[in-house]
């Protein structure tokens, strides 16, 4: 799908260095920039005063202009000791972050980069794209002698960027270094996901040496062991001769367990012995306890609905079955299936009804209040659901959604609340009817027999559109034909519609213009609204212009503010870690969306894989979607929804967290270019944690009750594992596996 992709700048230099007398840090950051909006090419002089401007700390965003450009300067040093003890002597890495544009940067004055283009470079000289996120990645290698780099002495960056309209934020953190070993040499465990066969997990690494001139020979060694027991369960070696540009695989098996944590440890050991990398992955672990026998109500505890809409409501709750539901106060209008818990009917006065779930079985009963606010404001908590796009593309069919559908019931993912179904793009023919009505193709027979079908099991139906002429895939948008889509969107019987921005591009007067850019999701908006049955709208835009500070005015339930995601480590960090710069526009009703979950087997079709994200990201993943309280919208084929991922999305009290009524987005309060600390605000007046490991290292981190506005003894909750830890008085210390989080709930004693 088209992407829009905010600009951010991650330049790193690393160094390895070490002195008898003197010790160098191997990573030299680059933070607390100095940052002026306007545009003076005197700017870029190393001598130029720059104390006047405006400091920007590393990882918070700057409000810039609409147009025009932002600089940033940063002065640092460089020392000599860095060139002692690298692998390649003669040689500086020089890597830049996402961004479509990268713009211009300087080095004590002179030209060094423009457009993603080094200036005056070399042979060695690169500049790759990175596939996994779409998105422009520099990797440059320069002379380490270049005469713009002053060894021993004070250095100065500039930065001179162009804004594309719409007040975007930036981000600049960056860093410096020597190339080494481990800028040539890749251990890729991500190209060729773990496969479980016969009870044993099976799994190939690749070792690439993406050097042009040399020879890397070495020892690569694989070792799998229980994080817990300390149990061995592989130990094997290969001896590795990489000649420049080559990659060669290696392939191992070994038993798979039921319980614990298997750690799989790569090393490549450089023939001298002088350099060695280390790599590990986490293969599939359970934290989420077993499902209850008693009763749990799950879910939201709020609902919206317009008065007279139709209203379907499903009562999630775990348990084992039978069950049966009862309800108090229920409103005049709504009538209860006590059986399968399904509430229908309508509501024609407005108000706040608060209502009493009941669920009861052979073990126990849970109770619950709920409450129906009935008014002008939908979707008051975050969708929860499926879409088809991440899994199948075009390739969706009847078939396909009918089976999602069945899955939610069997697997209880409907128990824990999830509640959407949702058909991505490729369901429109190839051309209108006579009377200009938008039609199915082939693959869907008749979409209000979909949609009768997915009401029936108390679940709701969604559907895909575009304000263009066509959608991401190249078929019929609605573009002039606004209110004729919504009415056939109302008859078949949708709930929610995506609205895709793609070739509105091609029909919208001013792409700069912030009106314009609220144009088709005003208009649509108003067809929803004139329609007898609630739609929510999801705009996918891709967060151009900052959309979330104005979503919620045109009628937007939830919007895009990123790029479409994909099932890799540096997508999705990018993409979760970015979004506090929209976290106060999140409340009820309005709800950032940095796209859907990348979890289970993916492969946005036809051919689907097990997700490249480690357990570890996949957990990381999953919590911080929930501290954003973002939309849970599953994107995996949940007719192989294993173990492992039904772990992932069915844990109640992480969706508790996603739930909470307060619908506050967690905010970053710990930024280190190691770890985060994120927390958010609950209606019981808890607080949901999020401490979150970016290195590939384990790490103990403890953090000051202080740092995070809280005062007192607190009781904590390991969210997860679903048991409390203790009582802290002033900090809380943990260890957060390599790209993982530990997420907790404190309460104040």
């Amino acid at each position: 799908m088209k992407k829009v992709v905010k600009i951010s700048l991650v330049l790193f230099l690393m160094v390895l260095c070490s002195s008898a007398k003197q010790i160098v840090p191997d990573v030299i950051y680059i933070n607390d920039w100095k940052i002026k909006n306007g545009d003076n090419l005197n700017w870029s002089k190393p001598d130029f005063v720059d104390t006047d401007w405006e400091n920007l700390c590393s990882g918070l965003a700057v409000k810039t202009l609409d147009k025009g450009y932002t600089w940033y300067r940063k002065s640092f040093d460089l020392p000599n000791e860095m060139l002692n003890q690298s692998f390649f002597k003669d040689s500086i890495k020089i890597q830049l972050g996402k961004g479509e544009e990268i713009g211009e940067m300087y080095l004590n004055g002179h030209s060094f980069i423009k457009s993603g283009v080094l200036v005056n470079g070399n042979d060695k000289a690169r500049f790759m794209i990175d596939h996994a996120t779409r998105s422009p990645k520099g990797f440059y290698v320069i002379p380490a002698n270049d005469k713009r780099i002053k060894w021993g002495e004070k250095n100065s960056i500039s930065l001179r960027i162009q804004n594309t309209g719409g007040g975007e934020s930036r981000f600049v953190n960056m860093s410096f270094s020597i190339c080494d070993l481990k800028d040539y040499i890749k251990i890729d465990d991500v190209k060729s996901p773990y496969q479980i066969i016969n009870d044993r997990y099976s799994k190939t690494v690749f070792i690439n040496n993406k050097s042009y001139s040399t020879t890397i020979y070495g020892k690569f060694n694989v070792t799998v062991i229980d994080a817990a027991t300390g149990k061995n369960y592989l130990t094997q070696s290969w001896n590795v001769n990489l000649k420049p540009g080559s990659s060669d695989s290696f392939s191992f098996e070994f038993d798979k367990i039921d319980h614990g944590r298997l750690v799989g440890a790569y090393t490549f050991v450089e023939s001298n012995g002088k350099n060695t990398l280390v790599q590990s992955q986490d293969f599939p672990y359970i934290l989420t306890p077993k499902t209850a026998v008693f009763p749990r109500i799950n879910g939201p505890h709020v609902f919206g609905v317009r008065p007279g809409s139709p209203f379907l409501f499903r009562i999630p709750a775990t348990g084992i079955r039978p069950m049966m539901f009862s309800t108090e106060n229920l409103p005049d209008g709504l009538i209860l299936d006590q059986t399968t818990g399904i509430i229908t009917g309508m509501i024609r006065n407005t108000g706040v009804y608060k209502v009493m779930l009941l669920a009861k079985n052979e073990k126990g009963e849970n109770k619950r209040e709920f409450r129906i606010v009935v008014g002008d404001k939908l979707a008051l908590t975050p969708p929860m659901g499926w879409n088809s796009w991440n899994v199948w593309g075009v390739g969706v069919d009847n078939d396909k959604v009918k089976a999602a559908t069945d899955v939610f019931i069997t697997s209880g993912l409907a128990d824990r609340g999830y509640n959407y179904i949702n058909i991505d793009d490729g369901w429109e023919a190839a051309s209108r009817n006579t009377n200009g009505d938008i039609v199915t193709n082939e693959k869907f027979p008749d979409l209000k027999v979909t949609s009768d079908y997915v009401h029936s099991k108390g679940l709701r139906f969604g559907i895909y559109s575009s304000p263009g002429t066509k959608t991401c895939g190249g078929y019929l948008g609605s573009y002039q034909h606004e209110l004729q889509d919504a009415e056939t969107y109302s008859k078949w019987g949708v709930d929610y519609l995506k609205y895709d921005w793609c070739s509105y591009t091609d029909v919208c007067p001013d792409m700069k213009n912030l009106d314009e850019q609220k144009k088709p999701y005003r208009l649509i908006s108003d067809c929803l609204k004139k329609q007898p049955r609630d739609i929510v709208l999801s705009m996918c835009q891709y967060g151009m212009g900052d959309v979330w500070k104005w979503g919620g005015s045109v009628g937007g339930n939830s919007w895009r503010t990123t790029y479409d995601i994909e099932d890799t480590w540096e997508c999705m960090k990018d993409i979760g870690f970015y979004q506090s710069v929209a976290s106060r526009y999140a409340k009820p009703g309005n709800f950032n969306d940095p796209d859907m979950l990348v979890v289970g087997w993916v492969g946005w079709g036809p051919k689907l894989r097990v997700t490249r994200l480690t357990a570890s990201e996949q957990y990381t993943h999953i919590s911080l979607w929930a501290l954003l309280s973002a939309p849970l919208l599953i994107g995996c084929d949940l007719t192989r929804l294993d173990d492992f991922t039904m772990n992932l999305l069915g844990n109640n009290e992480v969706i508790d967290i996603d739930q909470d009524a307060l619908v506050k987005s967690a905010v970053p309060v710990i930024k280190d270019p190691l770890y985060e600390v994120w927390v958010k605000e609950l209606e019981d007046g808890s607080k949901a944690i999020g401490i979150f490991n970016l290195d590939t290292k384990e790490k103990t981190v403890s953090v000051d009750w202080t740092k995070l506005g809280i005062e007192g003894k607190q009781r904590v909750r390991d969210v997860w594992s679903q048991k409390n830890i203790g009582s802290f008085d002033a900090s809380f210390e943990t260890t957060v596996l390599p790209h993982g989080v530990t997420l907790i709930k404190v309460t104040r004693e």
